[in-house]
């Protein structure tokens, strides 16, 4: 439904829309049983007050043009235009249209939280992407007219699913660099790691199979896996990683078909798994005959100590499978990762591939391929590690600074975030909408774990926020904590108010 409105002219702009509704109503454009926008969402729409939309719909409601129908909202009434139908536009009854898998898909956060982080009054801990002003801007700019001119038309046509053979082979070149010797037939360009995940899914699982996972983890993979109906079981995770020793029992008794961890600068957590456990791991793997879906989004991202080997590294018999991205080093929105495996297993997940999108973004895999052969790639990766190693400590003085007594978090050695668990009696619910009070996001720890618990911890990305807004961020956060703990401490014995996580 078409709403135009001059703002020049002199009519109110509620009777504007009026008579444009009234119009359409009349001429029949509008039938009997449509059911009009909401007045927020067309006060949103239109960018006016949801007043104004009210006032609208009160006119035509006293031309006796529209109605409130129960469980319809506003709709029009019959015998309202020329040529009125007795047939109304119902909402379809989605619980019985709507798949079994679409039911296990669960949101991965709240569009509260989501909104809040977006404005640009708030400070955002939540996201996790690195800042935009430190993308390789300058380094790109030039790529785009290189790569199209002349007449070359290839970057904008489709590439094998695959992708193409040039982009393989440069991306063969970056794994030399982390220990990991592979042909352009071992890797499958992906349309972001997370396309990884649930490729994995699809070609290794079916309903009721058993997936075990580090706890906390990644919880868009919780997501993935609990959408293709299987079983999730969860191991620990300590400041050395993943407590592999407690793995053995789990694999003997259960026998999982797929081992998923984030070994290097763990989501959530920034821990990165010792070398034994490692090696135990990778060992484990290939006596239970069991895949291991290894993430390694910020396996470039080391700001202190030597880089330990990937799990694909020390991986001799095919077992683990590789997944990484430029979303983390380069920038989000080129939506370009890749995965390196076996040359059976990266066939079949072509294969699942290209039934979802074709093949990823071409010129995004010849944007990148410039990137990394004229060696851009290498001295951004330098770049960034310095900058955010900066945000990174500049995080941790203003928490030493600020934190109230019983916060407690860790420094990590590269990545993107530093996990905290807060004062005792604090829960990250709750502190979420004082903190949203005080203009700052954070991400609260319930949807990493399993089964929900979290409540005492809350991730914190050091990465997307200038250095300069980092010490004010902290700085609200933790005055957000102070004033819920003093809440909480002059309650008089009353029950506490429940306020479920953003999840």
């Amino acid at each position: 439904m078409r709403i135009d409105l001059d703002r020049d002219d002199e009519k109110a702009l509620y009777l504007q829309i009026f008579e444009q509704i009234r119009g359409r109503i009349l001429t029949g454009e509008l039938q009997p049983g449509f059911r009009l926008p909401a007045e927020r969402k067309l006060a949103e729409s239109l960018g006016v007050n949801r007043t104004t939309v009210l006032n609208a719909y009160r006119e035509l409601k006293a031309d006796g043009l529209v109605g409130a129908l129960v469980g319809m909202g506003t709709v029009v009434l019959p015998g309202s235009a020329e040529e009125p139908s007795a047939i109304y536009q119902r909402e379809p009854a989605w619980n019985q249209l709507l798949s079994r898998y679409s039911e296990r898909i669960e949101s991965v956060l709240l569009s509260e939280l989501l909104e809040l982080a977006s404005r640009k009054d708030v400070i955002s801990f939540a996201t996790g992407i690195a800042s935009p002003e430190s993308g390789p801007v300058q380094a790109l700019s030039g790529l785009e007219r290189e790569i199209l001119g002349s007449g070359n038309y290839e970057p904008l046509l489709h590439s094998p699913t695959e992708g193409f053979l040039s982009m393989r082979r440069a991306v063969c070149g970056l794994m030399q660099k982390r220990g990991i010797y592979c042909s352009a037939g071992e890797v499958l360009m992906l349309s972001g790691s997370q396309q990884g995940i649930d490729l994995a899914a699809r070609v290794f699982l079916d309903p009721g199979d058993i997936v075990v996972v580090e706890e906390p983890t990644y919880f868009p993979a919780l997501q993935v896996f609990r959408a293709a109906g299987v079983r999730i079981i969860s191991v620990p995770v300590d400041d050395k990683g993943m407590r592999v020793e407690l793995l053995e029992q789990i694999l003997h008794r259960y026998h999982p078909k797929l081992i998923y961890s984030v070994p290097t600068f763990q989501n959530p957590t920034g821990t990165v798994l010792a070398l034994e456990r490692r090696k135990t791991l990778v060992a484990l793997a290939s006596k239970y005959n069991v895949m291991v879906l290894e993430d390694d989004a910020y396996g470039d991202l080391w700001y202190e100590g030597e880089p330990l080997p990937s799990l694909k590294a020390l991986d001799g018999g095919g077992n683990v499978i590789y997944l990484s991205t430029f979303s983390k080093n380069v920038y989000s929105g080129l939506r370009l990762g890749w995965m390196v495996g076996h040359r059976n297993v990266i066939s079949k997940f072509a294969s699942a591939k290209q039934l979802t999108d074709l093949h990823s973004s071409s010129l995004s895999q010849w944007i990148v391929q410039r990137f990394i052969e004229n060696g851009s790639l290498e001295s951004h990766l330098a770049a960034i590690c310095v900058e955010n190693a900066e945000k990174r400590d500049t995080m941790c003085q203003a928490l030493r600074k600020y934190a109230p007594e019983g916060l407690h978090w860790v420094k990590p050695s590269g990545g993107y975030y530093i996990w905290c668990r807060l004062p005792e009696g604090i829960s990250s619910a709750k502190l979420i909408s004082k903190a949203a009070a005080h203009k700052v996001s954070f991400v609260p720890g319930s949807p990493f774990f399993l089964s929900g618990q979290g409540e005492a911890y809350i991730r914190l990305n050091f990465t997307f926020v200038s250095a300069e807004l980092i010490e004010e961020g902290v700085r609200r956060l933790c005055g957000a904590m102070r004033a819920l703990a003093g809440e909480i401490e002059n309650r008089d014995g009353g029950q506490p108010v429940e306020i479920n996580p953003i999840v």
